[in-house]
């Protein structure tokens, strides 16, 4: 919308000419605007005190404090704070580090000129941003949980909630769910608040690997 506030973003990478290159990215959005940038994640973390920040998009590895370090740190102190990492490694120990680390995506710099701009946006619905390789890894993680025989959750969600949540891990939107339910959106949206609230998860992608883990939805 045009009358609406940009999303304000801090952008951390050590090396300048990224910086530069994700900056000319994200301010040619209209919806999207950095306002601080920082160098190392103690850089970050420093600028999220002094600046109204909405989304912090951080380079895993940089020197002094790495992004996962400092998305920990902020996932902390401000968890309304929406964090993506941005990194060239397609790794998957990198991409758990930074689920647990309190980030709602992973991008790779490789695509970030097609990935970035629907990644933020995806972060500030509440929702995940996953490239085929860390879906590819989720599933893997699921397959080795059943190997290992892990029991999946004990049932804490009425019906309804397990049929909401088994949608929105889907990844069908709220309206197709309501469709599907024949209930309406603003019953779906308040199941989902509730599904969030009760299970103690922040986005989309912490409902998704929920459902896998209590057995709602087969990879």
């Amino acid at each position: 919308m045009a009358d609406q506030a940009p999303i304000r973003i801090l952008l951390a990478d050590d090396h300048a000419l990224v910086r530069r290159g994700v900056r000319l990215i994200l301010d040619g959005e209209p919806d999207l605007e950095v306002v601080a940038e920082a160098g190392d994640g103690a850089e970050a973390i420093a600028l999220a005190r002094t600046h109204e920040v909405d989304l912090a998009v951080l380079d895993v590895a940089m020197p002094r404090m790495t992004g996962l370090q400092a998305a920990r740190e902020l996932s902390s102190r401000q968890p309304q704070l929406r964090i993506l990492m941005l990194t060239m490694y397609d790794n998957e120990q990198y991409f758990f580090e930074a689920l647990k680390a309190g980030a709602c995506g992973y991008v790779l710099k490789s695509v970030a000129d097609r990935d970035l701009v629907a990644a933020c946006r995806a972060a500030m619905r509440g929702e995940s941003f996953l490239y085929p390789g860390a879906v590819t890894a989720l599933i893997r993680n699921y397959l080795d949980r059943v190997r290992r025989g892990e029991e999946v959750a004990d049932r804490v969600l009425t019906a309804r909630e397990e049929e909401v949540l088994k949608l929105v891990a889907e990844g069908h939107s709220s309206k197709e769910i309501a469709e599907t339910l024949f209930i309406s959106v603003k019953t779906v949206q308040r199941h989902r608040a509730n599904l969030l609230q009760k299970l103690g998860l922040r986005d989309r992608l912490e409902l998704t690997r929920y459902a896998i883990r209590a057995g709602l939805i087969e990879p």
